[in-house]
């Protein structure tokens, strides 16, 4: 089912949130993906895509109490759910079948 799919860029998303730990936020998520694929990426754009996470059940997020450092403003904090876990360690299963198959020169 297409609701079930992840894109290039939740993927990278989701790897991001589960490489930085629970209860990461958009900023080091942004910072990560960029840094990992050489790509500028908006702020816009790693939320727009948590949202869809969330959506499909792959992170969750709870909100952090607010600081007097941030004026009194909290932040969402992200977490990959085990469904999110179980769906990258899927991919990176299938990536790693398909590019032994080309190393092997075989057809599937």
């Amino acid at each position: 089912m297409k609701g079930e799919r992840l894109g290039e860029f939740e993927e990278f998303t989701l790897l991001a949130v589960r490489a930085l730990g629970d209860h990461t936020y958009a900023v080091p998520v942004q910072q990560f993906v960029e840094e990992a694929t050489g790509r500028d990426v908006s702020l816009g754009a790693v939320y727009a895509a948590l949202a869809r996470l969330e959506n499909k059940g792959f992170v969750r997020s709870s909100m952090a109490a607010a600081t007097a450092r941030r004026g009194g403003k909290s932040k969402r904090l992200y977490a990959v759910t085990p469904l999110g876990l179980r769906t990258a360690r899927e991919l990176h299963r299938m990536r790693q079948e398909i590019w032994t198959t080309i190393a092997e020169g075989r057809q599937p």
